[in-house]
């Protein structure tokens, strides 16, 4: 096929155009660039066993959880569970506030009623928000209450840049998490309730004759890849908190305020390769860094432009519209 030549101004926007598609063609090296230009930005990958820390960046800067929140907020169910003070088969009854919530949600009725255990699956897939206000008035009486309690244990697990109002992640400018709290929370789910981490494992959840599958990709994608929770929101981006275990080690990737799922998905598993591609480095003697393996690429050249241009662009995700937080 003959190379293509474009005029200067109409090369600048094909590069607008063509940018958000490189994060699905070349996910590793094209989606740290970009990601590294976007505001909401954060990442963090953290080896679980050791506490190292692989990479950092605006990993205290302050953002928007989204649905990864119900991290938290079954961490607090988890517990109760573990205590004997709840129990799997109890039930669960969706009160009128709790059934008006907005989308993503299991749509049962006010009234209706489902078993604890149903309600983790049903967070852990379907993120359901009805199900997550449902299950914290269950537990605590009120949705307001049961914030309260989930930044009290927030704090004692060393989530000091995190407060929640809401147990669910649905957009609230006093619901703030960072990047670290977050891998901080995963790690103390992951440690402290082993029982309970497969519900984060599950492919989907069946519920009478609904399937539902899990948001989070990367189970079905990435190999080792075992949780933990995806979320969205316009305010928030994309967000994922990840855990993967390879060659008897596990590594926890938090990316939070991506554009698009491709490029959260892509940078996340990016993170975990070059978290892993380290540790099996340093166990042949030679001591790296996360910073060594990653590549940080330059602009593009005039043939993978070209390229680009003739494959289309059907490909790519549709760049986020939405406020900054």
């Amino acid at each position: 096929m003959e190379s293509v030549v474009y005029p200067a101004g109409m090369r600048r926007v094909l590069m607008a155009v063509m940018v958000p598609l490189l994060l699905a063609v070349f996910p590793a090296p094209v989606a740290a660039l970009s990601l590294f230009e976007q505001p909401r930005y954060a990442a963090f990958l953290i080896d679980a066993e050791t506490g190292e820390i692989l990479y950092s960046r605006q990993a205290d800067a302050q953002r928007f959880p989204a649905s990864i929140t119900k991290v938290m907020t079954m961490y607090m169910v988890f517990e109760r569970l573990a205590a004997g003070t709840l129990r799997l088969d109890d039930m669960v009854v969706m009160s009128r506030y709790a059934a008006n919530q907005r989308p993503s949600k299991l749509g049962l009725k006010a009234g209706e009623t489902l078993t604890v255990d149903q309600a983790l699956r049903a967070l852990a897939t379907k993120s359901a928000n009805d199900v997550a206000v449902a299950l914290a008035e269950h537990v605590a009486g009120s949705e307001q209450e049961f914030a309260r309690l989930m930044t009290l244990r927030a704090r004692q697990i060393g989530m000091a840049n995190s407060r929640f109002v809401n147990p669910h992640g649905l957009p609230d400018s006093r619901q703030i998490t960072t990047a670290r709290d977050i891998a901080l929370l995963s790690l103390a789910t992951i440690r402290n309730f082993p029982q309970y981490y497969p519900y984060f494992q599950q492919q989907q959840f069946v519920m009478g004759s609904r399937v539902m599958p899990n948001h989070n990709h990367l189970l079905r994608t990435m190999p080792g890849v075992d949780g933990i929770k995806t979320g969205f929101t316009n305010a928030a981006g994309f967000t994922l908190a990840a855990s993967a275990v390879r060659d008897g080690r596990r590594l926890v990737a938090v990316v939070l305020g991506s554009p698009t799922r491709i490029a959260r998905d892509a940078n996340v598993e990016t993170l975990l390769t070059a978290g892993f591609s380290v540790m099996g480095a340093r166990s042949r003697g030679q001591y790296v860094q996360v910073a060594d393996v990653l590549a940080e690429p330059g602009d593009l050249n005039d043939a993978l432009l070209n390229r680009l241009v003739e494959e289309g662009s059907s490909a790519a995700p549709e760049p986020l519209k939405s406020r900054r937080p």
